[in-house]
């Protein structure tokens, strides 16, 4: 445990309901006793996890801050296994801000961002895995990604690495026997054990590997650049997409003259959309300031959303929209569809979009934005769009230590069918078992801590 007590505002700053200030530390309870009274005579022999109606109030002069609840809960149940104070205050930035102030003055240091987590990580409340599952938890934005969160603060994927680092190390224990023991060469009936149980492990790496691409969409979320050519139907996709009138719609062209983004959940794919400006020749200087940064958008986005206009004939600035995309991921959507009088030619721009998927819908009506919808996540998920699999690797970080895992393991086994020496076998598999601890924290270095925990919010 940390020797020093810390505190921070637990709750978004603004107004709210509640408002709540957390002190975690030795000396939690003692201080908070000196600024939060009650009709009890005092706090020393409250019970834990229990709340207490009171007054915060200042000690020097015995004013009234606030009225308040007082939870406390004593080490190591609690979410730091330190002595942890919570004090439920009106949701108001003054009261709150108020109480933060009487309880530093007492000694108090300020938290860090992510210090109470750190703090869990430490004393072992939670893996790294889990604290960073945390924030994950907070800043989900679909069902699906709060799902993953909370599966991997439940422990899911830890268990599961440590698993394969408990095979690891079985397999290591075999091969150190022929370094104690270098007259017994590796007998050939063990080798073989060891490269097939090597082999199963390599391919539950993979496995993990393997679905962390779309574990990493769920949680961060996919960049989507609607682009287009003036009065196509742009700004009523997202309109459309959003079930809400959140862009101005004109036949005037280039009424949207800046980029809009907003946030929408694609078969739980927080997908960030942005309505662009339109691209066509034009003198007006403002209307051209917006296209440049339709360019721009289309450069920063993971997935663009070509939009043609069925009622008009394939032009020059649909082909330079078409070109646009490069090679990023693009799904071609044909608007206007139930117009009667339809004059693009589909075969023409099939062969345009030289392999990519074409779809028509009506952005007006809602035709096909059922489709569309089930393209894109089949395009970002490449066909797998499955969020049950509790072991999904959400996080860049731990993709990375699996690789560098699978890396090694490869290795171990590729020496060991090539009779390379039993002490280079060791080191690989050692490599391979650190690697997997990089995630759940059994082999990390505290930078890494400090960079992991400084990516949190104050006051968690």
């Amino acid at each position: 445990m940390q020797e020093d007590t810390i505190a921070a505002i637990s709750t978004p700053l603004g107004e709210g309901g509640i408002g709540i200030v957390r002190i975690s530390g030795p000396e939690a309870l003692k201080v908070s006793g000196k600024i939060f009274k009650s009709k009890r005579a005092g706090l020393e022999e409250i019970k834990s996890h229990r709340m207490i109606y009171g007054h915060v109030c200042d000690r020097l002069t015995g004013e009234v801050v606030d009225e308040a609840l007082f939870c406390y809960m004593k080490a190591p149940h609690s979410y730091t296994r330190e002595d942890i104070v919570e004090i439920n205050c009106h949701g108001g930035m003054v009261p709150l801000r108020k109480t933060l102030e009487l309880v530093l003055a007492e000694g108090v240091r300020l938290a860090e961002a992510g210090e109470f987590s750190k703090r869990a990580f430490l004393n072992g409340r939670l893996d790294l895995a889990q604290a960073e599952s945390v924030i994950d938890l907070i800043r989900s934005k679909t069902e699906a990604g709060l799902k993953l969160a909370v599966s991997q603060l439940k422990g899911d994927l830890s268990k599961k690495i440590r698993e394969i680092q408990d095979k690891i190390l079985g397999i290591l224990a075999q091969v150190e026997v022929n370094i104690d023991f270098p007259e017994d060469d590796l007998e050939e009936a063990t080798g073989k054990d060891i490269i097939c149980a090597g082999e199963v492990l390599l391919e539950q790496i993979k496995s993990l590997i393997k679905g962390a691409d779309a574990g990493i969409i769920y949680r961060e979320g996919v960049k989507a650049a609607i682009v287009g050519k003036p009065n196509v139907g742009k700004s009523s996709l997202l309109n459309a997409l959003l079930r809400e009138k959140r862009a101005i719609v004109t036949d005037v062209p280039g009424t949207t003259r800046d980029v809009i983004e907003e946030i929408i959940n694609i078969k739980g794919i927080p997908l960030r959309i942005i309505d662009t400006a339109g691209l066509r020749e034009t003198e007006d200087l403002v209307e051209k300031i917006g296209m440049e940064r339709t360019r721009e958008a289309t450069d920063r986005a993971d997935l663009v959303l070509p939009v043609l206009d069925a009622t008009e004939g394939l032009s020059r600035e649909d082909f330079a929209v078409l070109a646009l995309a490069g090679a990023k991921k693009c799904l071609v959507i044909v608007n206007k569809i139930d117009v009667q009088d339809k004059k693009i030619d589909m075969e023409d721009l099939k062969k345009l979009a030289g392999g990519r998927k074409v779809i028509c819908i009506s952005a007006e009506q809602g035709t096909g934005l059922a489709e569309l919808e089930d393209m894109i996540a089949d395009l970002l998920l490449c066909g797998k769009v499955d969020q049950s699999d509790s072991y999904m690797v959400t996080n860049i970080r731990h993709k990375q230590a699996l690789e560098k895992a699978a890396f090694h393991l490869s290795e171990a086994i590729s020496s060991i069918k090539g009779l390379v020496p039993v002490d280079i076998v060791a080191i690989d598999l050692r490599d391979a078992w650190e690697a997997l601890g990089e995630i759940t924290g059994m082999s990390v270095t505290e930078d890494l801590i400090e960079r992991i925990f400084r990516d949190f919010c104050v006051g968690k």
